[in-house]
């Protein structure tokens, strides 16, 4: 059915929710779950600190693929990661293409709040762009 299942996310709740779905649903199929943060290059990230250049949103999406490995470590789901710089939709694309993934398994919604209902959602262009499966996910109210 699924062997190679794309989560990208933002650290959000919305991601949150799609990385453990995704998790579940690898369980049960025996797939391997790939969590993908883009370092949105749209927006000034690149700071010095204490005389290294660094960019602040790949550091924030390592730590952010690293908890969610850390959220699967007893699923016994192979996990891996990849931070990548780019405009999200279109990096988001391209990795399920160039990796084959065959499902991609997104958050309804994610961290950008009135930019996105301006601009377009990352999410609603993903699903306009792909003909990968992809499958959206609203956590559970609490």
């Amino acid at each position: 059915m699924y062997e190679r299942i794309l989560v990208p996310t933002d650290g959000s709740a919305e991601g949150t929710a799609a990385f453990d779905h995704a998790v579940d649903l690898a369980a049960a199929v025996g797939a391997a779950v790939t969590v993908l943060y883009v370092a949105d290059t749209n927006s000034d990230s690149v700071t010095l600190v204490g005389g290294e250049v660094v960019d602040a949103l790949e550091q924030e999406g390592e730590r952010i693929v690293a908890e969610s490995v850390e959220r699967a470590s007893d699923s016994g789901v192979a996990v891996t990661t990849a931070v990548e710089q780019g405009d999200p939709p279109a990096t988001i694309l391209d990795y399920a293409d160039r990796e084959g993934c065959d499902l991609i398994v997104i958050g309804a919604r994610g961290s950008r709040g009135v930019r996105d209902y301006l601009l377009g959602s990352t999410t609603e262009r993903v699903v306009r762009g792909t003909t990968t499966p992809v499958l959206t996910i609203t956590p559970e109210e609490e």
